[in-house]
């Protein structure tokens, strides 16, 4: 007898291929059959006529390390239909590192970090029973504020080494591979070869290399061509983190990043990760203030009342320039509308792309796309606009998703595949987190399962307890 049959559904099934109408049969936490299931016997029955019967999502690019610890009653992603997590992105990992006071952007997880070991932070999440199945990368950032007292400078040997000693130790622990923030200060000054070398323990595919590249504007062809020269001198796979064009004078530009990213594509394994919203999110940074159209505060540490305040609005109500008043409101985070739809249009549809939301899970005024991400990709760029097809929708935050970092037995809906599946309706998937009230919940997510459980059901979290933590196949 199953556990689960879901029936009466038309199951996408993750990899790209045309919806069929189908019953999906769970057993012990495992997909155990797909097809007519009238007949068989089941302790119990989701009734999903008129809804999508598709692989859990997967979430390419998050900072929920700290979230991981955590079991809030309404979960940002089991919400959104998101099964499993990608963590420690952008050169931002909440393990290995002892610090009392973390310089900015680690201080987005939280300012005291307390695992001195990969392995103690997994043992963390393992014991107190994560919400969602995740995977991890070990921040380049993180292992640079534990082995530098200066990082102003690019690293010397022994400090390479230590970082290399502790990237082994992640790898063995579980990690997934490596990331990187170059863009950011505490980061800035580590040379192309820092990477490389850093990296080694990676090289020949034994694990990945997520890179967010060193300039998303005026120089994005050279940070690209960077990060292209890193994966293949470490013959590792690639993934260029939330890929876009900033500021006003590069709209369009993503013509042309994508051809030279469709170019090195032919010679080495590369992927990038996007999230679909005009505006990005990360620290308050006055110089990103003039390209902007304009910048909303999500938290400021010297006027915490700024938190969800247009800057702009701000500064005219001061009479001061609004460059001035970032620095002023520093240190803080902050929201940039800066960005084309005609380049988030076209980097979304790009056959290269997978879905990753971004979000910070933090205190403040936050982006919607924590949210919003998932339902926001199928409702309002498949249903609305016809960015792109439910089908190739499911399988950019599915099926490529789990190939691309190397996740057996997850991202597809087939028997003997791990039983993390999501239900939504077509006709009302949406999201309904905004720039103002940026904690909604979306709309349209019917049922949640995760590794067999029924996480998530009519818009309630059920079990915040299912996940489990996921290695990487080689």
């Amino acid at each position: 007898m199953l556990d689960w049959v879901i029936e009466g559904g038309e199951v996408i099934d993750g990899s790209g291929a045309p919806r069929w109408r189908a019953d999906v049969g769970v057993l012990g936490g495992l997909i155990a059959a797909v097809g007519d299931l009238a007949s068989t016997a089941a302790h119990r029955r989701i009734d999903a006529s008129g809804h999508i019967v598709a692989p859990g999502f997967i979430d390419s690019h998050t900072h929920d390390d700290q979230l991981l610890l955590e079991h809030p009653e309404r979960h940002p992603k089991l919400l959104q239909g998101v099964t499993t997590v990608i963590t420690g992105n952008c050169g931002i990992s909440l393990a290995p590192l002892l610090c009392d006071d973390a310089p900015a952007p680690l201080d987005i997880l939280q300012r005291h970090f307390t695992h001195a070991s990969f392995a103690g932070y997994m043992r963390a999440v393992k014991a107190g029973r994560p919400a969602v199945n995740a995977a991890m990368l070990v921040g380049h950032t993180t292992l640079r504020v534990g082995a530098m007292a200066e990082l102003d400078r690019a690293a010397r040997p022994e400090e390479v080494q230590r970082m290399q000693a502790a990237l082994t130790e992640a790898l063995q622990a579980g990690a997934i591979g490596l990331s990187t923030g170059v863009f950011y200060p505490p980061a800035r000054a580590a040379t192309t070869q820092e990477l490389i070398d850093v990296a080694r323990p990676l090289a020949g595919g034994r694990g990945i290399v997520a890179m967010h590249i060193r300039d998303e504007g005026a120089a994005i062809d050279d940070a690209l061509r960077e990060a292209l020269a890193v994966g293949r001198a470490l013959d590792a796979p690639l993934v260029l983190s939330h890929h876009k064009l900033m500021g006003l004078a590069h709209h369009g530009g993503s013509a042309r990043t994508l051809a030279l990213i469709e170019a090195a594509a032919r010679s080495q394994a590369v992927c990038l990760d996007c999230y679909p919203y005009t505006a990005s999110s990360t620290m308050l940074l006055p110089e990103r203030v003039a390209s902007s159209t304009d910048v909303q505060v999500t938290w400021s540490q010297q006027e915490p009342q700024a938190a969800g305040r247009s800057l702009r609005q701000m500064a005219a109500e001061r009479g001061m320039d609004p460059t001035a008043l970032a620095a002023q409101l520093m240190p803080g985070g902050a929201i940039y509308f800066a960005m084309s739809d005609e380049d988030v249009d076209r980097i979304l549809a790009h056959p290269l792309a997978m879905i990753g939301s971004d979000g910070l899970p933090a205190p403040g005024v936050q982006h919607p796309r924590l949210w919003g991400t998932f339902p926001r990709v199928l409702g309002h760029y498949s249903r609305q606009r016809g960015v792109l097809k439910l089908e190739a929708a499911v399988h950019k935050m599915t099926g490529l998703t789990a190939r691309r970092f190397g996740l057996a037995g997850r991202g597809q809906v087939m028997a003997g595949h791990a039983a993390d599946l999501t239900v939504f309706d077509p006709a009302t998937v949406m999201d309904r987190a905004t720039y103002v009230q940026p904690d909604l919940a979306p709309s349209g997510i019917h049922s949640v399962l995760l590794n067999g459980q029924l996480a998530v059901q009519h818009g309630q979290v059920l079990d915040r307890h299912a996940g489990q933590l996921l290695r990487r196949a080689h």
